[in-house]
């Protein structure tokens, strides 16, 4: 009977041993590779015409599509909670500084968030965005836009017509997508 307490007792502690440690490695934070952003966009196969819109900025100047009239637009829509967006902001800065002085801009406009939430967040980006950022607290514009997911992206060529669009995060300084709008210009 002594030997059967002793082996209860290896026993015992070598369950706790296997617990502790299967409970220790659920607890870790698991190390899920990141997917690399896609560069593709998908031509549409009949330009549409982009709708209009007149949205404020964070300094409340308002915006509209027709002022942006005789240049490329990438037009972004995105929000503070979407991880993707997060992720393709530097690439937008980045294709907005290879074509800046030239007719293209990016526009990202912010869906349902106030200035409030957006602004801390701008903050936080490892690049900090100098292109126009809107606000369309309603959801109004991605309606018109027919939205369905974020990010968004559509670019309008310089006759104010949607060619191309991108669902979900994008790495839009990429040479595919950089050629791209050099070709619409």
């Amino acid at each position: 009977m002594h030997h059967w307490k002793y082996r209860n007792k290896i026993s015992l502690g070598l369950m706790l041993c296997l617990l502790l440690w299967q409970a220790s490695t659920l607890a870790a934070p698991m190390q899920i590779p990141v997917p690399e952003l896609s560069y593709d966009l998908s031509k549409l196969k009949s330009p549409i015409k982009a709708p209009e819109f007149n949205l404020p900025d964070m300094d409340e100047e308002i915006h509209s599509l027709k002022q942006y009239k005789g240049k490329v637009v990438m037009l972004n829509f995105w929000a503070t909670w979407c991880p993707p967006c997060r992720r393709e902001m530097p690439s937008m800065e980045a294709v907005y500084q290879t074509f800046k002085g030239k007719p293209f801009v990016v526009i990202a406009i912010n869906e349902w968030e106030s200035e409030e939430i957006v602004f801390p967040y701008i903050g936080q980006l490892d690049v900090f965005p100098t292109f126009p950022i809107l606000f369309d607290q309603n959801g109004d514009i991605s309606k018109q836009y027919n939205v369905k997911g974020l990010p968004t992206t559509f670019i309008i060529d310089k006759q104010g017509q949607i060619v191309y669009r991108a669902i979900g995060g994008r790495d839009f300084n990429h040479p595919e997508v950089v050629k791209i709008i050099r070709q619409l210009m």
